[in-house]
């Protein structure tokens, strides 16, 4: 099992940027890919961006291109996401994945192993 620890949420405002990072352990060895997703107050968990383990590839949402990046760490053994230019319509609990399935990348009901969440709030 894949155990994923997020930090680096917070508050921000309007046009700010933040930088997320989830530490990794466990059992890796059949990790597909890395994603993270969001879940707004009353709204359903969606992918913000996503990396195929084996080549880096990533993938982004349309809302997010071109202001995230998502990035891994092998010395630290982490999964970044670089968020600038924030928006308010962003504020929510912001959670790491690992996909062990090795299928799929890009849909929440893909990952398999799911960190606790951190809280990110844009204010304008």
């Amino acid at each position: 099992q894949v155990h994923l620890e997020e930090s680096g949420g917070g508050s921000v405002q309007t046009g700010g940027s933040l930088r997320l990072s989830c530490r990794i352990s466990g059992d890796t060895t059949n990790m597909h890919c890395l994603g993270w997703f969001r879940q707004a107050p009353g709204k359903e968990r969606e992918v913000v961006a996503a990396l195929y383990n084996f080549d880096s590839r990533p993938y982004y949402s349309d809302s997010v291109k071109g202001r995230f990046t998502i990035s891994r760490d092998s010395a630290r053994n982490t999964l970044d996401l670089q968020m600038e230019n924030l928006r308010a319509n962003e504020t929510a609990m912001y959670y790491c994945a690992a996909n062990t399935r090795g299928y799929g990348w890009v849909q929440v009901d893909e990952y398999n192993n799911w960190g606790q969440g951190i809280q990110v709030t844009v204010s304008s």
